[in-house]
């Protein structure tokens, strides 16, 4: 999938994998390439900067945590993330309700 697709759905993608619960920035790119088929195989210079990005608008949080013996930073929701993530899924809805209608 060519990564201008991406564009503008990124953050949506990441809070959308982190609904399910705290996970560390490999876990993020496991699940989104698993879900996705393997048509989101995000490169560690795209998921990084936008998992700092959303932390800073507050949308995510993140704490250090100890998994088999390694130190990693664990990613959860926030609050406002998770009111991020609603609207986000409604805009969805609306626009690939408007696509289809269009392109079928």
């Amino acid at each position: 999938m060519r990564s201008e697709a991406l564009k503008g759905h990124l953050d949506g993608l990441i809070l959308a994998t982190l609904a399910d619960g705290p996970a560390h920035g490999y876990a993020i790119a496991q699940t989104l390439r698993e879900r996705s088929d393997g048509a989101f195989d995000l490169p560690e210079g795209t998921l990084y900067p936008a998992l700092h990005r959303l932390e800073r608008a507050g949308l995510i949080s993140s704490d250090w945590s100890v998994q088999a013996g390694r130190r990693r930073r664990t990613y959860q929701l926030t609050r406002a993330g998770g009111s991020s993530l609603r609207e986000r899924r409604r805009e969805w809805q609306l626009f690939a309700t408007a696509v289809e209608a269009v392109l079928a």
